[in-house]
């Protein structure tokens, strides 16, 4: 048996989550490029400030890593997680019912 097989242990899933700020309209440029810039490189979005991606193993994260590094802006707050494919294959999604915003109804006038 090859050590190098591919199992759950040896692939990486790669959390990216960020808080970056959106006040001006050059920071929203900037945070907009960011997450562009993560989908490039095969990011996914999980939640809004959160992207997910898929690695064969930990070399490939590492490579990964060192690239969301690099694209990282210089103001907020950026954290990356690794976890084994074992671990995320405990994740566990709740989805409920989304509202949507109802626009208000017209008033109806009567004339007497």
């Amino acid at each position: 048996m090859s050590e190098n097989r591919l199992n759950s242990y040896h692939i990486m899933w790669l959390f990216v989550m960020f808080d970056l700020p959106t006040v001006t309209k050059k920071d929203k440029h900037i945070s907009a490029k960011f997450r562009t810039e993560l989908e490039k490189d095969g990011f996914v979005m999980h939640q809004f400030s959160v992207y997910i991606r898929y690695c064969g193993s930990l070399e490939s994260a590492h490579v990964h890593i060192k690239r969301v590094k690099s694209l990282t802006p210089s103001r907020g707050m950026v954290s990356i997680l690794t976890i084994t494919d074992k671990q995320y294959s405990n994740i566990i999604n709740i989805w409920g019912e989304i509202k949507v915003k109802k626009e208000p109804q017209p008033m109806q006038l009567e004339f007497f």
